[in-house]
């Protein structure tokens, strides 16, 4: 099942318990969110093929969102996007990162709730996940995520309602002024547990652990996120495929289940399969390198952008790789902060 699914049919609240006093707290969590998910009008599913590009465009050597900044914007007020856990956990380890513990195989699914301004400019971000593909386990994140896409270096991102909360930063320090997460987004922890935490009186280095395992919940994600509506922006368009559940949903009905939600499946148009050729490159004397891995590098000029995907180079006696290099086009009929642009790329299936 979906996890925009599992969460419109949790009903369970989110209660702890004070091991001291007894007393019982209820906090954010997944079913909090459950009729926002539902009345959501766009949600989109990415395919395993679009999730590895995603997070290969994300974390890849020299993928630099902050350049595309001006191209970034959520194509609907209130957007729902997921995507398979494994597919996902798979391409982070590629490039080093590890975000589970133990090293266990990856589950479920992961997801965002953005809720944006008219323009797609500035919103607000909750992140989600599921242990396993069915059941009622699915978590919401304790930290949120606010972002401002027009904010200038030195400036802060735009606060969406109340500034009360404190704020936390997250960073790549290698990429120093092209890090869109330092200029663009601010964390917080959403307002319950904010005011649990605040009771808790917890200690200075207590308080780091916590807010560093918070992070890891939804900064990550983040990224991928931006990579998908990056490639929304540009041309030609995702392919998509509406969910037709019409009559899974009789038959659900019938039988006194909960009917599914309506969502919009997007695959990959630029990963295809590397073809084998059995021929070497005749006539070079120069002698070939050793097989090696090559990163992805994202590359933007002026309306263009130049994606080298992953590649093997060198001497590679299963095949070779016939192109390394996608491009995609910005609509030039399109001015960069148009809020048509997002109109155009993302409609509802409803």
């Amino acid at each position: 099942m979906r996890l925009a699914d599992r969460i419109a049919q949790c009903r369970t609240p989110f209660i702890v318990q004070n091991t001291q006093d007894g007393t019982s707290t209820c906090l954010t969590g997944a079913a909090t969110f459950a009729n926002d998910i539902a009345g959501c009008p766009t949600r989109y599913v990415l395919s395993d093929e679009l999730t590895r590009l995603c997070t290969a465009l994300a974390y890849s050597k020299g993928a630099r969102t902050l350049a595309c900044a001006d191209l970034l914007r959520v194509p609907a007020q209130r957007l729902w996007l997921e995507w398979c856990e494994a597919s996902w956990d798979a391409e982070l380890r590629r490039y080093g990162l590890q975000h589970d513990d133990g090293g266990a195989p990856a589950t479920g699914h992961r997801g965002a709730l953005i809720k944006a301004s008219p323009d797609g400019r500035r919103g607000l971000i909750t992140s989600f996940w599921s242990t396993g593909e069915n059941g009622p386990d699915v978590l919401a994140s304790s930290v949120e995520a606010y972002f401002d896409f027009d904010t200038e270096e030195g400036e802060e991102p735009v606060v969406p309602d109340s500034p009360e909360r404190p704020t936390m930063i997250v960073f790549d320090g290698a990429m120093r002024e092209a890090d869109v997460l330092r200029r663009c987004f601010r964390f917080r922890y959403e307002q319950t547990w904010a005011d649990y935490y605040a009771g808790a009186q917890l200690s200075a280095a207590q308080q780091e652990a916590v807010a560093r395992y918070a992070l890891r919940t939804i900064a990550v994600v983040i990224p991928v996120i931006l990579a998908f509506f990056l490639l929304l922006a540009m041309r030609p368009e995702l392919p998509r495929r509406p969910l037709v559940l019409e009559r899974l949903n009789q038959k659900r009905r019938r039988s006194g289940k909960t009917p599914l939600l309506d969502q919009i499946e997007v695959s990959s148009p630029v990963l295809s399969e590397y073809c084998p050729s059995a021929g070497g490159e005749g006539g070079c004397r120069r002698r070939t390198p050793r097989l090696h891995h090559v990163r992805g590098h994202l590359v933007r000029r002026g309306s263009r952008l130049f994606w080298r995907v992953p590649h093997l180079r060198g001497r590679a006696g299963s095949g070779r790789v016939k192109t390394r290099t996608v491009t995609w086009t910005v609509d030039s009929s399109t001015a960069p902060r148009a809020s048509s642009l997002a109109a155009r790329a993302c409609s509802s299936p409803r």
